[in-house]
């Protein structure tokens, strides 16, 4: 029985159609994924209903030894997962993760340098119109011109010149694997503090596909849910001298009583992000990224920073006429296909506009999705681009699409029709 679909149902038929929805679209949005049936089952769960504000054994409020195991499981877990020395499990976004940090090392004015928006940073490394931006003086740097790469010896001389507080490396749109021992060079060089947001790589970095900033930086932020496959949420590990002070910035500096139920999927996601069997999952992630790339190039598309080392790939339109990101975006969307339009380097265009896509391989990965279908997808890209302006032929490449997506079931048993 749905208690739900009595109580309110039109929040059930939201629920319902969005269930629908992801069952029946290829979901290649990079920030996205599907989490387990037992993720699922964490956060719906009751430890929703206990406030616990405070840490495990230090808490304002009684009856909270339950919720205090999943907390101890989840820092566990975590530390042991990326081998770092501290970690905070509490933060309720990667965005509060980021604040968490600059709160603890930062006052207000002081100069930082983040990575540009426009060449594949996050609105929270330093974007105007973000709390980062207008709170701290920040500096962007760029990827090369050419080559739309990070020119680490080009950082390195500018953190020397500008001489920042803290350098803030990882991206939100950047296809290529980070040095983080030249991004140290380049805090050493200027005695900045070192952070690394690894929101879009963390699962890439926990199966060993990925340098891992552990060792260098003073903090690493990242989100859960998207390499990682688990609940929305955020994470903080940092080195040990730093523990306490971030531990009182995250509670009761930024944040109230923690989301236990999230914190509690967290965990489950820890757990088995932890087995061989997401290492093998991780490897398919970037053995389909590089798939679809190739597939792409081959029909003319071009790439930045001309592929992919990771899960995610960007598609310039940069020098094609009167083509921008929100028309591919919009098209490929009535073509059952969802991808987010994204800024690229040096984009002469608004970020509601941009020149380009951005594709990603994760969630279409976690429904066993291989190579082979990623040539299918890439087929069906194309030629939803190529018919961007015929609405029957996107209709009909939709039709395909649903089929393509009954061969791999997702929450099978949740899938039904919206309420009538």
């Amino acid at each position: 029985m749905s208690y739900l679909k009595q109580v309110d149902p039109e929040i059930y038929e939201a629920i319902v159609g969005e269930t629908n929805r992801q069952q029946s679209k290829l979901e290649l949005i990079a920030s996205e994924n599907f989490v387990s049936e037992a993720v699922l089952e964490a956060a719906g769960g009751v430890m929703t209903n206990k406030y616990a504000e405070g840490y495990p054994g230090k808490r304002y409020y009684g009856g909270c030894e339950f919720v205090d195991v999943a907390e101890d499981l989840a820092r566990e877990r975590l530390k042991v997962l990326f081998g770092c020395e501290h970690a905070n499990v509490q933060p309720h976004s990667g965005s509060q993760a980021n604040m968490a940090v600059y709160f603890t090392v930062l006052k207000p004015g002081d100069k930082v340098m983040g990575l540009d928006l426009s060449c594949g940073g996050h609105l929270t490394h330093g974007h105007p119109i973000n709390f980062s931006g207008f709170l701290f003086d920040f500096e962007g740097y760029q990827v090369d011109r050419e080559t739309e790469v990070i020119d680490y010896d080009n950082l390195i001389e500018r953190a020397k010149e500008v001489k920042p507080k803290m350098i803030m490396a990882g991206a939100s749109a950047y296809p290529r694997f980070w040095d983080f021992e030249k991004i140290r060079e380049a805090c050493d060089a200027c005695g900045a503090v070192m952070v690394v947001d690894i929101a879009h790589i963390a699962g890439l970095i926990a199966a060993g596909l990925h340098p891992s900033p552990i060792p260098y930086a003073d903090f690493v932020t990242s989100t859960t849910h998207k390499t990682l496959r688990g609940p929305r949420g955020g994470v903080v590990m940092c080195k040990e001298q730093y523990a306490a002070d971030l531990d009182r910035m995250v509670m009761p500096g930024i944040q109230g009583g923690p989301l236990m139920h999230i914190i509690a999927a967290k965990a489950v996601a820890f757990k088995e992000a932890a087995t061989d069997e997401f290492k093998a999952y991780q490897k398919r992630i970037v053995d389909n990224a590089s798939t679809l790339a190739e597939c792409l190039k081959e029909r003319g598309y071009r790439l930045v920073a001309g592929g992919t080392d990771t899960h995610l790939m960007l598609v310039s339109f940069i020098d094609v006429p009167k083509v921008t990101g929100r028309k591919v975006e919009t098209a490929l969307d009535k073509a059952g296909i969802t991808v987010n339009k994204n800024t690229v380097p040096f984009d002469p265009e608004k970020p509601f506009v941009t020149s380009g896509i951005r594709i990603g391989t994760p969630a279409v990965t976690t429904r066993g999705m291989g190579t082979e279908e990623m040539k299918q997808i890439g087929d069906f890209i194309d030629r939803a681009i190529q018919n961007r302006r015929k609405d029957e032929i996107l209709e009909g490449i939709a039709k395909e699409v649903a089929a393509f997506c009954e061969r791999f079931p997702l929450y099978a048993e949740r899938v039904e029709h919206p309420v009538s």
